[in-house]
């Protein structure tokens, strides 16, 4: 019954852009057949949402994003041991790497847990904790916004869509924009 009557409040919005054609005069009856048709137990309990991951399981073989692995959810406390060192450890390096490169503009800031660097005309990269989904997040002037997971097995933090690991995008976009290599391990 619940189905029925979400599928008449919808109805009004199926109809709408193709109300003169016979597709939406066959979209709706089979909506409304679909609808109204008896359920078993084994369909009504197989849809499961969809969840956030907050740490993956890479595999060489898979497509798109890495399963989810919910044994290797970090805990808090951990989590910020983990992104808190690697951020300081970027923060240590970036200054180092800072004394070597010739940029007007280049500037390392570290406040309110998020790193910041400058790099004049060729852009800003920031990098911060986001502690609700155990991520380090970084926007990039080269590759845009990415979220990167503590992968156990690698022991670094990835970002599960292209596989790449945090250090070593660091790594390969500040030497294509500065022209000098970086050794941020």
């Amino acid at each position: 019954m619940a189905s029925k009557l979400l599928f008449f409040k919808r109805l009004p919005k199926l109809l709408k852009p193709f109300s003169s054609s016979s597709y939406s005069i066959r979209r709706c009856r089979f909506l409304l057949l679909e609808a109204s048709r008896p359920r078993t137990l084994s369909e009504t309990t197989q849809w499961v949402p969809a969840s956030r991951t907050f740490c993956s399981n890479l595999s060489q073989d898979s497509q798109g994003p890495a399963a989810i692995d919910y044994s290797s959810v970090l805990q808090e406390d951990e989590f910020h041991s983990l992104a808190n060192s690697t951020i300081h450890h970027f923060l240590e390096k970036l200054e180092e790497y800072g004394d070597n490169v010739e940029i007007d503009g280049f500037d390392v800031d570290y406040g309110n847990e998020v790193l910041t660097l400058k790099l004049g005309d060729l852009g800003t990269y920031v990098l911060n904790k986001q502690t609700p989904n155990r991520q380090i997040w970084l926007s990039s002037p080269v590759s845009g916004p990415s979220r990167f997971d503590w992968d156990q097995n690698a022991q670094t933090w990835v970002y599960r869509r292209t596989k790449a690991y945090l250090l070593k995008t660091l790594e390969s976009e500040l030497e294509q924009l500065c022209g000098e290599p970086i050794d941020l391990s």
